[in-house]
């Protein structure tokens, strides 16, 4: 892959004179990291394949799990994805929560012996039942929805744990593909060399419109659970990354760009006596360094979409 260029002074110059073309080349450059994910796939696959995809808050999971699945469909093969989300412990049952101080970044709040059950009998080519979980009543169907993997038919699991050795135990690694995505570039100044945005601020941002957009949370709610997201990266993610097949870098150099407008105006209704003010009006500051593009040049295909809309 082309080497990502970026400094602040090519990104501006770019979405001043050729927003249409900069955006055309981070989203070409992400479609040639999903082909090339695909293509090792197939190459390598003895039969059924579960591809396990990690990656921090906002990494842009779900839209990768997607679109990798649709680059399989393109070419014949049939693909499946799944949720860690989907195999998480009733909410009564997760560690910690009796005591009030309840885990839920754990790798234990998951079932792990469901998701090794679901595994196994669908590397099996078994008829297997799948999970769904209500996020607002905490509480899981076991028999939501079902499927059968065919003979060469793959699934990819996606979710924070899923490089977590104790989540593919079980599961030779003849079958196993790994994919570790993130954001992993930072945004710089070409001659300072002054870090700008780094690769948290960015998944920050992404997030924090998410939320907004899609979870009604305010920007003091996303900063809040922040902290106990980050220590959970740190703690179940982050050691687990050497063990992937492929790392995958999700930045989009124009993003912020995209973002700006809409990040600017959030981050502004954080009051003076939060103890996020401090953070939030440096990130408006390093926001207000970058040009402006229309949210209308976004494909409506794009990663970046997760956090749009």
């Amino acid at each position: 892959m082309a080497r990502i260029n970026n400094y602040i002074e090519y990104i501006n110059m770019e979405a001043k004179n050729d927003p249409a073309g900069l955006i055309e080349r981070c989203e070409d450059r992400y479609k040639r990291i999903v082909e090339s994910v695909v293509d090792e796939c197939i190459e390598r696959a003895k039969g059924r394949l579960v591809i396990m995809l990690a990656g921090p808050s906002a990494s842009g999971k779900t839209t990768t799990a997607h679109k990798i699945k649709q680059e399989f469909i393109k070419r014949g093969e049939d693909c499946h994805v799944i949720s860690l989300d989907d195999f998480y412990l009733n909410r009564e049952d997760v560690p910690g929560y009796s005591e009030g101080e309840p885990d839920f970044e754990s790798v234990y709040a998951l079932d792990l012996k469901l998701i090794d059950s679901c595994l196994q009998s669908l590397l099996s080519g078994e008829e297997t039942f799948l999970p769904s979980f209500d996020f607002e009543t905490g509480r899981r169907d076991d028999q939501a929805k079902f499927f059968r993997l065919g003979e060469k038919d793959v699934v990819i699991v996606e979710g924070l744990h899923a490089l977590n050795p104790i989540v593919t135990q079980n599961i030779p690694e003849e079958f196993l593909y790994k994919i570790y995505i993130s954001v992993s570039s930072r945004i710089y100044n070409e001659e300072s060399e002054d870090i700008i945005l780094n690769k948290r601020n960015l998944r920050f941002i992404r997030r924090m419109i998410r939320d907004y957009k899609f979870r009604a949370s305010s920007v003091d709610n996303t900063y809040r659970m922040w902290d106990s997201v980050r220590m959970g990266e740190d703690k179940y993610l982050f050691a687990f990354k050497d063990y992937a097949d492929l790392r995958i870098n999700t930045i989009h150099i124009y993003e912020p760009c995209v973002f700006k407008d809409i990040a600017i105006e959030m981050l502004q209704s954080v009051s003076e006596d939060s103890i996020y003010y401090r953070d939030a009006t440096r990130l408006i500051k390093s926001l207000k360094k970058f040009a402006q593009i229309d949210i209308g040049f976004v494909p409506e295909d794009s990663l970046l979409r997760e956090f749009l809309g």
